[in-house]
Parts: C-alpha cells; sequence; structure tokens
C-alpha cells in the first residue's frame, strides 16, 4: 500500500492523585485548552474533554505515529507541570499514576462525545470510582481492585 490510513479513537481517563478534588472551575477550562493543545502538536485529533474536579475524559482522534503511552505521558506530565508553575494551588499537583485507554469506532463516537460532555450531570449519580470500574468491566479489561486506586495513607 502506497499510503497509511486509519480511524482510530481512544477515550483516555485519568485521575487527580488520591483522586482528590483539586481541580478547580475558575482554570479547569485553561487546563483543557493546554491539555488540548499537546494533543494537537503531537498531530492527532482532540474530539471531546471535560470532567470532574478529580479526574479528566478526552476522547482522541489518534495518529498512529505514536504510541498511546508515550502521549498519555506528554499530557499528564506537562499539564501538571503547567499546573505548579501558575500556583493554582497550595499544594504540589500530581496526577494518579496510569490512566484508562478505550477504544471506539467511528460509530459510537457521537455517543462518547455526549457522555463526556455531561460529565457533571453524570456524576451526580455515579462516584468516579464507580464509573471507572464499569468501564474496565465494560471493555473487559483484567484488573485487581485494589491495585486500581491509589489511596491516602
Amino acid at each position: 500500500m502506497a499510503n497509511t490510513y486509519t480511524q482510530l479513537h481512544i477515550q483516555f481517563v485519568y485521575a487527580v492523585k488520591f483522586r482528590v478534588s483539586s481541580i478547580q472551575q475558575s482554570w479547569k477550562d485553561e487546563l483543557y485548552k493546554y491539555s488540548t493543545g499537546i494533543i494537537q502538536n503531537n498531530k492527532h485529533k482532540l474530539v471531546a474533554i471535560n470532567g470532574m474536579p478529580d479526574h479528566i475524559h478526552i476522547l482522541v482522534g489518534m495518529n498512529p505515529n505514536q504510541s498511546i503511552s508515550d502521549l498519555m505521558q506528554e499530557v499528564k506530565g506537562c499539564s501538571s507541570k503547567w499546573i505548579n508553575e501558575r500556583g493554582f494551588l497550595k499544594n504540589k499537583f500530581e496526577w494518579q499514576e496510569g490512566y484508562g485507554a478505550f477504544s471506539y469506532g467511528k460509530s459510537q463516537v457521537n455517543d462518547v462525545v455526549n457522555y463526556i460532555n455531561n460529565q457533571e450531570e453524570h456524576h451526580r449519580k455515579v462516584t468516579f470510582k464507580e464509573e471507572y470500574l464499569s468501564f474496565l468491566q465494560k471493555f473487559e479489561v483484567d484488573y485487581d481492585e485494589k491495585f486500581v486506586f491509589k489511596d491516602m495513607i
């Protein structure tokens, strides 16, 4: 084949360390714009981004020239540095280690976008932990619940 053609839609889900509600309304849009810039600078297409004070969902049209893990390392590393440099919080900001990455077909993209855009409404009924475990179950990801989330000691 002369060219490479792909259609890869990945929803990323990642949390603030210890799932602390650190992402504040006053700067969350700036964080989303900054994260969008990282994704676009890496030649991916941002389809949707939203979250809650303790976690973020991002739907990305992936360019296969970068691995999922490399993209997440850059998004999480650069965004936490950006948050800390701006002094939005009194304490050091950190993302929890790891993330979820779930793939979707084109026919599912609109439903995923709606889901991401309606996070506030969704989380009136379901906690982040319940939501995340349901993703792991829905996508048949093997996991041990005691290793999914790191809690404060």
